[in-house]
């Protein structure tokens, strides 16, 4: 059996990244297939689904992986390209064993990965790191697999549109020609109202702009195209279709947390009591305005696969990110589809009866930081936000340590945690006013300082 070592940067936290033709490559594909058909084949599996992106390299890429599965033994139904979600749908729909789809979500062009579920749940963590495990000691079983093409495009289409039951609304959307434009362009199509889809075109050199929904100067097109048509809102998606932005109809960004309490309104109408997740990084706003729904607000880790796996443990209607990754449940299947996030969040203006614009009227008035990124190493990282909490904790402070420190004082909270995915700690501060803000991005500065970090080396 031909061992294989993956680059040291690529076997992240929640999915397989790296450079195409430096740290990624064909060989690199066909050892993820082998390495996850290996643990599908010895778990009872038999059956599994690909699918891919938009990206120049990703057919080259898809058609690996689906032969390193192969060769584990297992039939592989490749759905060809669409947005992660639909690979996801399609392992539900089919009853599958896992899935991989070949994506670099919003990175830039040059950018390539696997985005992995086993059963129905996603491949992350130390799973990931059992595969690179696999594939560097060539412990791979092997068997006579088969493949073949199989649309599910339609399929996904007319599930999308089976909870929709909102009215008129005229919407700008903008996939920014990521894999979810054909996706968006069909779904339009069988809705009531105005559509103009925008960057609808699979491109994956990104010649409009970054697919990257949830930094504002993305949005700048989007922004303009509601303003000259008068239209109610806009909404985008990131460049593999699982992450969702929104602006209403005077081009004001609707944040993921505040679209989490708009849908969480709606859920708790049909479901009192229910539980809500937001991660660490959610306004104090979301948790207050799920508390006075009736719901039960709960905060958890920042991380798509953890957020999932939380809200299947606690059997949660609905969670989500500020990164704009949403999760249902309710009436579907718990995973995060920003189409499907988009369908329900047409329903639920609809239903509270008036405009987004109004809604984002009717929130708290609060000011808060973008995200904040301070450079740190990865050997130092998780120990500097692990001193900040010990001295947090010896002065008494009101922390939540679930995921990093989010810390609680008169003029409002802050919050240090280190990245999953990069070298930096990351920072968030919100109060209700500029003086307190600058006061909390104090407290900050003081503790990064205290463990021997420059606060002056942000960027955000």
């Amino acid at each position: 059996m031909s061992a294989h070592q993956f680059h040291g940067t690529v076997l992240r936290e929640y999915d397989i990244r790296g450079i195409v033709g430096d740290t990624l490559s064909a060989k690199d594909a066909e050892a993820v297939g082998k390495a996850l058909g290996t643990v599908i084949v010895r778990g009872g599996g038999t059956r599994v689904a690909v699918g891919r992106d938009g990206r120049i390299s990703s057919p080259e890429l898809a058609q690996a992986v689906a032969d390193g599965l192969a060769s584990t033994g297992l039939d592989v139904i490749k759905v060809g390209v669409g947005p992660t979600p639909m690979l996801y749908f399609t392992v539900f729909d089919l009853d599958l064993d896992g899935g991989v789809m070949v994506t670099g979500s919003h990175n830039p062009p040059d950018y390539n990965g696997f985005k992995m579920m086993l059963g129905k749940k996603p491949c992350f963590g130390e799973q990931i790191q059992g595969l690179g495990k696999i594939a560097a000691a060539g412990d791979y079983v092997t068997g006579a697999g088969s493949q073949r093409d199989h649309s599910m495009f339609d399929r996904y289409i007319e599930r999308l549109l089976q909870d929709f039951d909102g009215a008129e609304l005229n919407v700008a959307w903008d996939p920014g020609n990521g894999a979810a434009g054909a996706a968006t362009e069909a779904l339009v199509a069988k809705l009531p109202g105005k559509h103009i889809v925008i960057n609808a075109e699979i491109d994956g050199t990104f010649p409009n702009h970054h697919p990257d929904p949830t930094v504002e100067k993305n949005l700048a097109q989007i922004k303009e195209v509601v303003a000259r048509e008068n239209l109610d809102l806009g909404i985008a998606f990131d460049g593999d279709g699982d992450r969702i932005g929104a602006i209403d109809g005077q081009g004001r960004v609707i944040w993921g947390d505040q679209m989490i309490d708009i849908l969480a309104s709606d859920i708790l109408a049909d479901l009192p009591g229910s539980t809500i997740i937001a991660d660490v990084k959610a306004s104090k706003a979301l948790f207050d305005s799920v508390a006075q729904k009736g719901g039960k607000p709960l905060m958890w880790k920042t991380g798509h696969s953890l957020i999932k796996n939380k809200m299947a443990e606690e059997g949660a209607p609905l969670a989500g990110e500020m990164s704009g990754h949403i999760f249902f449940a309710h009436k579907f299947y718990g995973y995060d589809d920003a189409l499907y996030v988009a369908i329900r969040l047409l329903n639920a203006i609809q239903r509270q009866g008036k405009s987004l614009a109004a809604l984002k009227d009717a929130m708290p008035n609060v000011v808060n930081t973008p995200e904040l990124r301070f450079p740190c190493d990865e050997t130092r990282k998780f120990a500097v936000v692990d001193e900040v909490v010990a001295r947090l904790k010896s002065n008494g402070a009101d922390i939540n340590d679930i995921d990093g420190a989010r810390v609680t004082t008169p003029e409002g909270w802050w919050l240090l945690r280190a990245s999953n995915t990069q070298d930096v700690l990351v920072a968030r501060c919100e109060a209700e006013s500029e003086e307190g803000l600058e006061t909390l991005l104090g407290y900050v500065k003081e503790q990064l300082a205290q463990s021997g970090l420059d606060p002056a080396l942000i960027d955000g």
